[in-house]
């Protein structure tokens, strides 16, 4: 990774003011900016903070500069343009891109032959994004940092001694720091949600099915979600506008109508009833500052007019078990070859969650399908009762790197995400507030299936009334 020179101060304080995609793409439009103008100040950001923070693992600072310029000649010529003309945008580099290479982040290098823009690429690319590089991730999208490998260590844009969380790390951490204002991650037992909730940004989970993943390395074929993320419900819902949508490319997607979701966000929660389940049983380790936190937004909900009751999600933890056994059998499936022949060009994380999968026999397999469609059958009927579930994200702020690279997740801490991946339904990450140590906590906003409408205007109402995801760290300032 090239090494950049820090920029003076009263650059970087410039760089620090927030900036919504949402904003930003219609100051573009209106004349008040330019692409080329926003696409420096990314570059900006990221000279000032990659180094230290390790957002990315491809820069594409040329051809940004070069789309950025045609962006602003378009515009200028009177033509038509899309929703995100202009905007920077990063893509987690499980994805392929017309660019650069895709790793996976991984010196194991023989990957399915994959070439030009995944299909979500392509899709954020024709709405007018400007492709800023490819962000770190954790190897193949799963495991803990390894330093041993040559690859960057992300951290959380709060401070250097945590973790950005896994695996579309880079992803969470460029967009609080304003590297890009919006990109494309992945979720298979949390990998969009949990960098959201430690870097303090908004991270949206769609319905399985919803987003192609064609041009993504998977990881779980079952249990693999895309999806936006950036630093409001608001920008997720654009991003989702051009995302969404079915591509015969990949028969996992479903063809059902799709909204535009932008147009949804009213603020208005009359009628909506939300179901609560604090989780604050499942594991020792709770914050204090999470039930605070939670009781405050569900202040705002209800000032918004929606009716708070408790539930108690069904099966969580064995729905939470599922996740982890399908994940890694179907990443097993995909892996196996190399790791026979490569096993130690993985890393020691990796290695050791997906080598777990050798110990479940078929059966396990089907039985655990057979589990996960009972689980489905059961949070439906949670969702006859309630249009909305409240989780946290997780039991606390981002875990500390010291607690992490020692192998099989021993540093995690508590994660209550999985349990949403094997049900499939659409669940958005929004920040909460932080820990007394300063860091990030994030909140999950469940819905059913195919209804990210309701999700995002629930989270875009929390956002009018809050200025969580507007926080901007500054993690070079940081003791």
């Amino acid at each position: 990774m090239t090494t950049h020179d820090h920029p003076p101060v009263d650059q970087v304080a410039a760089v620090l003011a927030p900036a919504t995609l949402t904003n930003v793409a219609t100051a573009i439009r209106s004349g008040e900016t330019t692409s080329l103008a926003v696409v420096e100040r990314a570059i900006a950001a990221a000279d000032a903070y990659d180094d230290a923070v390790g957002m990315f693992l491809a820069r594409f600072d040329d051809q940004a500069r070069e789309a950025a310029a045609s962006a602003d000649a378009v515009l200028a010529a009177g033509d038509p343009v899309g929703p995100l003309h202009g905007v920077p945008l990063g893509i987690k580099d499980i994805f392929t891109t017309v660019e650069g290479p895709t790793t996976a982040q991984s010196v194991v290098h023989d990957l399915l032959a994959l070439s030009g823009d995944a299909v979500a690429v392509r899709r954020l690319r024709d709405a007018g994004g400007v492709i800023m590089g490819k962000l770190t991730t954790m190897e193949f999208a799963t495991g803990e940092p390894d330093p041993t490998k040559p690859f960057p260590v992300p951290r959380s844009s709060w401070s250097l001694d945590h973790w950005a969380g896994g695996s579309s790390s880079g992803s969470g951490s460029a967009v609080s720091l304003g590297a890009v204002l919006g990109a494309l991650g992945s979720d298979t037992g949390g990998s969009i949600r949990i960098p959201a909730a430690y870097c303090g940004i908004t991270g949206l989970m769609p319905t399985y099915g919803r987003v192609p993943k064609t041009g993504a390395v998977p990881l779980g074929y079952t249990v693999d979600h895309v999806g936006p993320m950036a630093r409001s419900a608001r920008d997720c819902a654009v991003l989702l506008d051009v995302l969404a949508g079915s591509d015969a490319s990949d028969p996992t997607t479903i063809d059902v109508p799709v909204g535009r979701y932008s147009a949804g966000l009213d603020g208005d929660l009359s009628g909506v009833r939300i179901g609560l389940d604090r989780l604050d049983g499942v594991t020792d380790e709770y914050d204090p500052a999470i039930a605070p936190a939670i009781d405050a937004a569900l202040a705002v909900l209800a000032a918004r007019g929606a009716e708070i009751v408790d539930v108690t999600l069904p099966l969580f933890a064995e729905m939470t078990t599922v996740d982890e056994m399908l994940m890694y059998a179907e990443a097993l499936t995909y892996h196996l070859p190399d790791l026979q022949r490569r096993w130690s060009d993985y890393g020691l994380a990796t290695r050791s969650a997906i080598g777990t999968a050798t110990f479940y026999s078929a059966a396990d397999y089907v039985q655990a399908q057979r589990a996960r469609r009972v689980g489905q059958k059961a949070i439906k009927q949670t969702f006859s009762n309630v249009d909305l579930v409240l989780t946290p994200t997780a039991g606390g702020g981002a875990a500390a790197l010291e607690r992490m690279s020692k192998g099989y997740f021993h540093g995690f801490g508590p994660i209550y995400t999985g349990y949403w991946d094997t049900l499939g339904n659409p669940v958005l990450g929004v920040p909460l507030g932080f820990t007394a140590e300063g860091l990030p906590l994030g909140l999950q906003i469940a819905g059913r299936p195919f209804d990210e409408e309701l999700v995002l205007r629930a989270g875009d109402a929390f956002q009018r009334d809050t200025e969580w995801h507007l926080q901007v760290p500054d993690p070079l300032s940081t003791p």
